[in-house]
Protein backbone atom coordinates (compact mmCIF):
# COMPACT_ATOMS: atom_id res chain seq x y z
CA UNK A 1 0.00 0.00 0.00
CA UNK A 2 1.41 3.06 -1.00
CA UNK A 3 1.35 6.69 0.77
CA UNK A 4 -1.86 7.78 -2.13
CA UNK A 5 -3.79 5.05 -0.51
CA UNK A 6 -3.17 5.77 3.21
CA UNK A 7 -3.79 9.18 2.71
CA UNK A 8 -6.96 8.76 0.04
CA UNK A 9 -8.14 7.09 3.84
CA UNK A 10 -8.32 10.22 5.67
CA UNK A 11 -9.46 12.20 3.17
CA UNK A 12 -12.52 9.98 2.56
CA UNK A 13 -13.45 9.75 6.08
CA UNK A 14 -12.76 13.06 6.66
CA UNK A 15 -15.39 13.82 4.11
CA UNK A 16 -17.46 11.25 5.61
CA UNK A 17 -17.51 13.18 8.84
CA UNK A 18 -18.90 16.20 7.27
CA UNK A 19 -22.09 13.97 6.19
CA UNK A 20 -22.51 12.18 9.64
CA UNK A 21 -22.46 15.67 11.20
CA UNK A 22 -25.21 17.32 9.27
CA UNK A 23 -27.03 13.86 9.67
CA UNK A 24 -26.54 12.69 12.65
CA UNK A 25 -24.48 15.51 15.03
CA UNK A 26 -21.37 16.55 16.30
CA UNK A 27 -21.21 13.51 18.76
CA UNK A 28 -22.01 10.85 16.08
CA UNK A 29 -19.09 12.57 14.05
CA UNK A 30 -16.18 12.99 16.64
CA UNK A 31 -17.35 8.99 17.68
CA UNK A 32 -16.49 7.97 13.96
CA UNK A 33 -13.65 10.15 13.26
CA UNK A 34 -11.64 10.01 16.31
CA UNK A 35 -13.27 6.83 18.40
CA UNK A 36 -12.76 4.62 15.56
CA UNK A 37 -11.37 6.00 12.41
CA UNK A 38 -8.52 8.14 13.69
CA UNK A 39 -7.43 5.29 16.34
CA UNK A 40 -7.36 2.70 13.97
CA UNK A 41 -5.04 4.84 11.61
CA UNK A 42 -2.92 5.23 14.61
CA UNK A 43 -2.97 1.62 15.10
CA UNK A 44 -1.65 1.07 11.27
CA UNK A 45 0.68 3.42 11.78
CA UNK A 46 2.45 1.50 14.23
CA UNK A 47 3.30 -1.18 11.46
CA UNK A 48 2.61 0.44 8.07
CA UNK A 49 5.26 3.03 7.53
CA UNK A 50 2.90 4.97 5.14
CA UNK A 51 0.20 5.99 7.91
CA UNK A 52 2.70 7.04 10.17
CA UNK A 53 3.86 9.76 7.90
CA UNK A 54 0.32 10.49 7.35
CA UNK A 55 -0.93 10.47 10.54
CA UNK A 56 0.12 14.19 11.32
CA UNK A 57 -2.14 15.38 8.39
CA UNK A 58 -5.11 13.56 9.58
CA UNK A 59 -4.75 14.70 13.07
CA UNK A 60 -4.51 18.22 11.87
CA UNK A 61 -7.93 18.05 9.69
CA UNK A 62 -9.53 16.87 13.23
CA UNK A 63 -8.27 19.39 14.64
CA UNK A 64 -9.82 21.80 11.46
CA UNK A 65 -13.05 20.04 11.91
CA UNK A 66 -13.84 20.86 15.40
CA UNK A 67 -13.05 23.94 17.86
CA UNK A 68 -10.72 23.15 20.70
CA UNK A 69 -13.99 22.90 22.91
CA UNK A 70 -15.82 20.19 20.81
CA UNK A 71 -12.41 18.51 20.76
CA UNK A 72 -11.99 18.43 24.70
CA UNK A 73 -15.70 17.64 25.64
CA UNK A 74 -15.71 15.02 23.48
CA UNK A 75 -12.16 13.13 24.28
CA UNK A 76 -13.62 13.30 27.96
CA UNK A 77 -16.56 11.75 26.67
CA UNK A 78 -14.79 9.06 24.89
CA UNK A 79 -12.00 8.21 27.77
CA UNK A 80 -14.97 8.07 29.96
CA UNK A 81 -16.49 5.22 27.77
CA UNK A 82 -13.38 3.36 27.35
CA UNK A 83 -12.47 3.01 30.95
CA UNK A 84 -15.92 2.17 31.91
CA UNK A 85 -15.33 -0.86 28.94
CA UNK A 86 -11.58 -1.49 30.52
CA UNK A 87 -12.96 -1.32 34.45
CA UNK A 88 -16.40 -3.38 33.32
CA UNK A 89 -13.57 -5.64 31.82
CA UNK A 90 -11.16 -6.22 34.54
CA UNK A 91 -13.97 -6.31 37.05
CA UNK A 92 -15.84 -9.24 35.37
CA UNK A 93 -15.99 -11.80 38.27
CA UNK A 94 -18.55 -13.81 36.39
CA UNK A 95 -15.87 -14.90 33.05
CA UNK A 96 -13.64 -17.75 34.27
CA UNK A 97 -11.76 -16.82 31.14
CA UNK A 98 -11.25 -12.96 30.91
CA UNK A 99 -10.14 -11.48 27.81
CA UNK A 100 -6.62 -10.73 27.05
CA UNK A 101 -6.52 -7.09 28.04
CA UNK A 102 -3.12 -6.63 26.52
CA UNK A 103 -4.58 -5.14 23.09
CA UNK A 104 -7.29 -3.18 24.96
CA UNK A 105 -4.18 -1.59 26.83
CA UNK A 106 -2.23 -0.94 23.90
CA UNK A 107 -6.02 0.56 22.74
CA UNK A 108 -5.60 2.55 25.51
CA UNK A 109 -1.86 4.35 25.24
CA UNK A 110 -2.79 5.08 21.45
CA UNK A 111 -6.05 6.83 22.44
CA UNK A 112 -3.54 8.90 24.94
CA UNK A 113 -0.98 9.31 22.11
CA UNK A 114 -4.53 11.06 20.47
CA UNK A 115 -5.76 12.86 23.15
CA UNK A 116 -2.29 14.73 23.50
CA UNK A 117 -1.73 15.37 19.31
CA UNK A 118 -5.56 16.92 19.03
CA UNK A 119 -4.49 19.12 22.52
CA UNK A 120 -1.67 20.24 21.76
CA UNK A 121 -1.10 23.82 21.16
CA UNK A 122 0.94 23.08 17.73
CA UNK A 123 1.74 20.26 15.82
CA UNK A 124 5.06 19.97 14.68
CA UNK A 125 4.30 18.30 11.02
CA UNK A 126 7.78 19.23 9.06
Amino acid sequence: MGERKAHQIWIEQCEATKGIRARFGLKAAFDYIVGEKLQNFAEASLHHREFARELPSFVSEVRRMFTPDEIETHLTDLERAQNEKTTDLLLDDDDPLPEDTSADVERARQFNLIKELLRASTLGTA
